[in-house]
């Protein structure tokens, strides 16, 4: 689908049941890329998510001279990872609008040639890229023995960086506006030429996102203590190429999920369980607390629509699936209030204020509050003969979650549908063979 196309929804006017796989974990693709990037040896991953974001982490984790094997129809790459030495001292990398990968490859870059001599890399991306902070994680790269600078003096991309290597014994991180600022000094932690001890300042936001940097970490051979709440030490060690398996996307599936929950149906997601990496599972408890069902199994978790009632919920720690749960929300009998997710506001566009905006203008009552937002019951004012242009903001989740509204309701068209490709280049085909494969059941 080209930037500039529409997609025309079809209601299914039905119960949607089915089994589905999401592709692979985007927060997984780009943690293991530079794990295995920084790690001894050669790593094998599978599972592996191919979207924009994964590939300009790849493009660019090659620009620094790191070797990558891809093999497109097994969703599958083979790294040589550099020993926690960047193989180029200087890159110009181009990372779009990728929070992760700017982020987590900023930090990495922050290492250096490992010679003595001084690596000199440049970061930049998009013109939203470039209002999207990061100026918190800049400046404990800075106390870490780096010169790193905001090129605009923003706060924001693009970014400098100058470094022979990291030292410091302690360093401290704010963490109200993104987890990734944490998650990237983590990754780079363990060839700090001494034991590192990292402390946050502020609530943290999106902590699950830490444990799977953590996790990930550890399936590559380093562990990452954490004494106490906020704080957290890494010792010098060297990651260990590894063959590693990543599961689907979780974030991904809730829009799996909400087709259940929506249209009464009963959706099961493969590969994904309890013990999952990754956070955004705990989506389909919001969707038991609104009356569905949930079946957990060893490798898969089912969802069963049922009549829904509004909740009231922090979503801090699943922000990523707040987009879907407001969708959803217009379907409930009562109103749904979602709360403690400001930090949304620096994502791919304030999530927040988009989403208001679009229920707004779809006839649907909604309320936009500084950390989150309620959502009233009600049907959008369209119809086949006079539709309504949901706009996405280039924002992937946007186009994917008002995507849901169109399998109920007629007249709902997506604006720039090949904004998915960010993280899910195949959502609408995946979404039509979902509802294919109903009909025949």
């Amino acid at each position: 689908m080209s930037a500039n196309s529409t997609y025309a929804m079809q209601p299914v006017g039905r119960a949607i049941s089915g089994v589905i796989r999401p592709p692979g974990s985007k927060s997984l693709t780009n943690r293991a890329l530079v794990t295995a990037a920084l790690a001894a040896g050669t790593s094998e991953l599978t599972g592996v998510l191919r979207s924009r974001d994964t590939e300009v982490m790849i493009d660019s984790l090659r620009r620094l001279g790191i070797s990558i094997e891809e093999s497109t129809d097994e969703h599958r790459v083979v790294v040589q990872g550099c020993g926690g030495k960047i193989p180029n001292a200087r890159a110009d990398l181009w990372l779009e609008n990728s929070g992760t990968s700017i982020r987590f490859l900023a930090a990495m870059c922050a290492l250096g040639p490992g010679n003595g001599q001084p690596g000199n890399y440049r970061l930049d991306g998009n013109s939203r890229m470039r209002e999207r902070p990061i100026d918190d994680l800049i400046s404990a790269l800075g106390a870490m023995g780096c010169q790193a600078r905001c090129e605009l003096n923003s706060g924001c991309p693009p970014v400098v960086i100058e470094s022979t290597g990291l030292s410091a014994s302690k360093v401290s991180i704010r963490a109200e506006k993104s987890s990734q600022f944490l998650s990237a000094l983590l990754l780079a932690s363990p060839y700090n030429q001494k034991p590192l001890q990292i402390e946050t300042i502020g609530t943290m936001v999106s902590e699950p996102y830490v444990k799977m940097t953590s996790g990930v970490m550890a399936a590559f051979g380093v562990s990452v203590e954490c004494p106490q709440p906020g704080t957290y030490i890494v010792k010098p060690a060297t990651y260990q190429g590894i063959q590693y398996d990543i599961e689907p996307d979780a974030s991904a599936a809730s829009y799996f999920f909400a087709v259940a929950a929506i249209t009464g149906g009963e959706v099961t997601v493969d590969g994904l369980n309890a013990s999952a990496l990754q956070g955004d599972v705990m989506f389909v408890k919001a969707l038991e607390q609104m009356g569905c069902e949930v079946r957990w199994g060893e490798r898969q978790i089912t969802v069963k629509g049922q009549p829904l009632k509004g909740i009231e919920i922090d979503m801090n720690a699943i922000s990523d699936t707040a987009q879907t749960l407001a969708v959803v929300a217009t379907f409930a009998q009562s109103p749904t209030t979602i709360r403690n997710i400001a930090h949304v506001r620096h994502k791919e566009t304030d999530r927040i204020q988009a989403v208001v905006t679009e229920i707004n203008k779809l006839g649907i009552h909604a309320v936009e509050f500084e950390d989150g937002m309620t959502i009233h019951p009600g049907v959008p004012r369209c119809s086949e003969s006079n539709p309504a242009l949901v706009d996405t903001y280039d924002d992937h989740r946007m186009a994917m979650s008002f995507a849901l509204l169109g399998l109920v309701h007629s007249g709902i068209v997506i604006d720039n549908p090949g904004c998915t490709s960010k993280t899910y280049p195949d959502f609408f085909a995946d979404l039509a063979r979902l509802c294919e494969e109903s009909s025949s059941l």
